[in-house]
């Protein structure tokens, strides 16, 4: 394959046109392309996007991006790495700590250069001495062999080229983004100039062709173990991709996704992708942008047509004059359309045309828009940097180890697997992902018998819990007996919430060994989670075939035990946070936090024009109508489709007035808590002060250092608080309570939370930084005017006043009668929302009610204050 590079001088480019289709040459391939194009109905004439990039158009768009200054994406993004290469540039390494010999970066549509030199020189910085053979290489993909050439070549001869010398090899990859995604993917890719020296064999990502949401029939146990063991494979050095420039657009809507998703980026493997994405703005400044006043932008489309004459062999095929360039941005769709519109009556002879021909559509993105494309990309974010006029964004991403999709919308094709009815099979293999990466490589074998937390049981006991739930429900249902070992039922069937102030009081709950010695063993644990897993797997198989009718009582036992394994993931992080730094290992296979990266980025992030919103009277509906007792009346029983499956306590839909109130837009900070809890008590102030003693405790979620520092726990390892310092507090309801108090105000009821939450809270698809989108909090983003104010709060459970307790019409769960009941003590407050480890389901679906003793340290759970109209 580099025999084509030989030759070339200084310049090396590979000339990988040919892959992917061996029959047909490129330019043969683009002629029939364009010729299926101008033979579509009227008004559905299209030509390929690639003839605006031949030799002349490559310099026409160079000259756009210097003289036309009303073309905002390129003069956004070069802004952002003028302040910002070497943050990108590190945060692309934060995984492998620096640069590792071997390492590629890759360029889809590089151009003139002038942006990716700034990356390339924070890339050297990141080398201490040159070596003959530099350990990175980058490689700049494009269509023209000549621009290729020359631009490279100024950037070798130019200063930036001496400081790359020996650190970062500079090579051009001759061919279309289809071509060179191709030869990455089959291992093209060598590293030096000896054809045998280094070849990273790659694979894009994959997933089985299975609806979401769906039952399957799949029993294989490799899908079953989720990914236990992490991959045996040798290190295989990471590869990077650049796609500046907003190109991302062009692509039809849907087509984005799976362009992205086809991206050779490894899971967990320190692979980055950097992409560049024009947001959602001003009509007239998008239309500006694509159409300026010294007509640039317009000789550039017009040599579109000229690229067209050439591929079709008839450099004239298309005057000119007849033609004229339409530029519009389709606000509804929040496209950029751009055609070419035939002036003048005529024909031509390849096809006939009195028509517009489309060129191309450029598409805008919304935030949801983002969220939805990253998640259908199955990529995360790992940072995003926007430029001063908040029009364009570089987001730096990866492809993680597992991800929770977004919630599917009620359709037809979907049948009965609308958002929270029945979890499908791909609901059940991304949480087992998440459990096992959780219980398997965050926590050492010498911590399994330890309690991160005296108030619960040993981390060992949450392995076995969470299956013998499962499978004591699917005993109950199908009537039949527990998987073997079956004295794991007595062992695991229930943990422990004993009370705060007094561990002796607690519900009921299983007796569990007292000596190490006496626990099963990790091995047999497995074992028993492997068998109950088949044994569900088996069950949807049934479903499938018909073997087994979809009931209430299924869909509900179904609902019940994943959400339950949710909530028990979640139960477990935060035990693990106790001990982080000093036992959890830290996420791995993600690339973790850079925290002045993200302190930099949160310290100048947009905050609300006011500290509060005020809320009209209104009446809201608080729960959902799922009456458990149903399931067994022989008219509803297989009333599944569209049917909405929840918790005791959630049931039945009730109505509430809530009066006007006023209520802050953000939850209180560790920031302004810690400022607050710092300050001397106040003698006779009786909100603060009992006796000679503070009502305030030290949060859980801090921890104090040597000499009276306080830092804030992540599950990276204790940080300064002033990393934190915009993230919402973590801490009882007693503390959050106190502080609202001294501030004139109060912790919101339930139903004014609910009211707040469904007028300004953006959900999973909108951004909301849940279901382990980070594996820590985030400042909030509500209060923005762009938005109307809608966002999100962080990554956390709000407290409120309301007590946990009976409701009118409740009626305690046949299948699990002591979930919520067993809790109606007085002691425990509702909380709303969801961590940034609550899985999607539960955090979205707005009936969900989950509970804490007000006095409870160790929950995600922050709070926002409220204040009473004068």
């Amino acid at each position: 394959m580099l025999s084509s590079a030989k030759g070339t001088g200084e310049i090396h480019i590979l000339d990988i046109r040919h892959i992917g289709d061996s029959n047909t040459s490129a330019s043969a391939s683009i002629a029939d392309e364009i010729a299926r194009g101008l033979g579509a109905p009227f008004n559905l004439k299209t030509l390929p996007t690639i003839l605006l990039y031949d030799e002349r158009g490559l310099r026409l768009y160079d000259k756009i991006t210097t003289d036309a200054p009303e073309y905002y994406p390129f003069g956004a993004e070069e802004e952002i790495l003028r302040e910002h290469a070497y943050d990108i540039v590190q945060l692309m390494h934060s995984r492998t700590g620096g640069i590792v010999r071997g390492e590629v970066v890759v360029e889809l549509g590089a151009g003139s250069l002038r942006k990716t030199s700034r990356i390339l020189r924070a890339s050297s910085e990141l080398v201490p001495q040159p070596s003959p053979i530099p350990p990175s290489t980058y490689f700049a993909l494009d269509l023209e062999e000549r621009e290729l050439r020359r631009t490279l070549t100024e950037l070798n001869m130019s200063e930036i080229g001496s400081l790359l010398s020996g650190k970062v090899e500079t090579k051009g990859l001759l061919g279309t983004y289809d071509s060179g995604l191709r030869f990455i993917s089959d291992g093209g890719l060598p590293t030096s100039d000896k054809e045998d020296e280094f070849h990273i064999p790659l694979q894009g990502y994959e997933e089985p062709a299975r609806k979401r949401n769906a039952p399957s029939n799949s029993s294989d146990s490799t899908i079953v173990d989720g990914g236990l063991t992490p991959p045996s494979s040798p290190f295989r050095p990471p590869i990077h991709l650049i796609f500046l420039g907003s190109s991302l657009g062009n692509f039809e809507s849907g087509e984005d996704t799976q362009f992205l998703r086809s991206l050779p980026l490894r899971p967990g493997s320190g692979d980055t992708l950097l992409l560049g994405l024009s947001h959602h703005t001003d009509p007239k400044d998008i239309e500006l942008s694509y159409n300026d006043p010294e007509g640039y932008t317009r000789e550039f489309i017009m040599n579109g047509l000229r690229a067209a004459g050439n591929a079709l062999g008839n450099p004239h095929l298309f005057d000119l004059n007849n033609w004229k360039y339409v530029n519009k941005y389709n606000e509804a769709e929040r496209v950029h359309e751009a055609y070419y519109k035939c002036a003048h009556l005529h024909q031509i002879r390849i096809p006939q045309s009195s028509q517009d021909v489309q060129f191309l559509e450029g598409e805008l993105y919304s935030e949801s828009d983002i969220f939805r494309l990253f998640s259908g990309a199955h990529l995360r974010p790992i940072h995003r940097w926007v430029d001063s006029t908040g029009r364009h964004s570089l987001f730096l991403l990866e492809r993680p180890p597992f991800m929770f999709p977004l919630l599917p919308a009620p359709t037809a094709d979907l049948g009965a697997y609308v958002p929270f009815s029945v979890p499908g099979t791909d609901d059940w293999l991304d949480i087992w992902a998440a459990w096992d990466f959780v219980t398997l490589r965050m926590i050492p074998h010498t911590m399994l018998h330890q309690k991160p937390i005296d108030l619960r049981h040993i981390c060992l006991f949450y392995l076995g819990h969470v299956p013998a739930f499962l499978d004591i429900h699917l005993s109950m249902l199908l009537k039949e007996p527990n998987a073997e070992p079956e004295e794991f039922k007595c062992i695991f069937e229930r943990g422990i919430d004993p009370n705060v102030d007094d561990p002796t009081k607690c519900h009921d709950h299983s007796e569990v060994p007292q000596n190490e010695k006496d626990w099963p063993s990790l091995e047999s644990i497995l074992s028993f989670r492997l068998r109950v897993r088949k044994r569900l797997l088996k069950l949807y198989a049934d479903i499938s075939s018909g073997k087994v009718p979809m009931t209430r009582n299924v869909a509900r036992v179904l609902s019940m035990t994943y959400e339950h394994e949710g909530m028990h993931l979640e139960t477990l992080l935060y035990m693990l946070i106790q001990r982080a730094g000093t036992g959890t290992t830290p996420p791995p296979d993600f690339a973790p936090p850079v925290w002045e990266s993200l302190m930099k980025s949160w310290k100048h992030a947009p905050k609300p024009s006011s500290d509060t919103v005020v809320v009209d009277a209104t009446t809201v509906t608080i729960g959902i109508d799922d009456i458990e007792i149903e399931d067994e009346d022989p008219a509803k029983s297989h009333d599944v489709v569209g049917h909405m499956f929840g918790w005791d306590n959630e049931s039945p839909k009730r109505r509430v007035a809530v009066r006007s109130f006023i209520i802050e837009w953000r939850p209180i900070t560790n920031g302004e808590f810690y400022e607050f809890y710092r300050r001397p008590v106040q003698d006779g102030n009786d909100r603060l002060h009992d006796g000679k003693r503070s009502k305030l405790t030290l949060p859980a979620s801090w921890a104090m250092i040597d000499h009276g520092e306080i830092k804030v726990r992540t599950l990276y390892g204790p940080i300064p608080i002033q990393v934190a310092w915009d993230w919402p507090v973590l801490t009882s309801y007693d503390n959050l309570s106190i502080y609202a108090s001294v501030k004139g105000g109060r912790i919101p009821t339930e139903p004014e939370l609910r009211v707040f939450l469904d007028k300004f809270e953006s959900g999973y698809e909108g951004g909301a930084n849940t279901g382990f989108r980070n594996w820590h909090p985030v400042p909030a983003t509500m209060g923005l005017d762009k938005y109307g104010g809608k966002g999100h709060n962080g990554g956390v459970w709000e407290w409120t006043s309301t007590v946990f307790d009976e409701h009118e019409g409740f009626v305690a769960s046949s299948r699990y009668p002591g979930y919520a009941a067993d809790f109606f003590d007085g002691a425990h407050n509702v909380v709303l929302g969801g961590s940034y480890v609550t899985i999607p389901r539960i955090s979205e679906r707005r009936s969900f009610r989950n509970w804490f003793q007000r006095g409870y340290p160790y929950a995600w759970a922050g709070a926002r204050i409220v204040y009473d109209p004068e």
